[in-house]
């Protein structure tokens, strides 16, 4: 399983991750500043505090919560199915 090591906030709503396979950069997440739950970083302040969160999310206090896999997919541009191959859909042969 690929587990997120690393965590920065970066201007502009961006965040910089590492990842345990060695994948790394920053991802954009400006479009959701200011719409609903993340109203809260408006307050640039509280953006800043983003960490990695005991179950491996990314996290700001105990506000707000992203999927680290959803974020490594959208930094690596690879689909749900690269990622995790079970998701792949199988015939069976019945």
């Amino acid at each position: 399983m690929i587990e997120p090591l690393l965590v920065q906030a970066r201007p502009n709503y961006h965040i910089y991750l590492e990842f345990s396979d060695g994948t790394k950069g920053e991802v954009d997440l400006s479009a959701l500043a200011g719409q609903g739950v993340f109203k809260v970083w408006s307050d640039y302040d509280f953006f800043k505090k983003v960490h990695i969160g005991q179950h491996r999310e990314i996290k700001w206090d105990d506000d707000i919560e992203l999927c680290a896999d959803s974020l490594y997919l959208k930094l690596t541009g690879k689909s749900p199915e690269q990622l995790f191959p079970r998701l792949r859909g199988e015939q069976s042969h019945a």
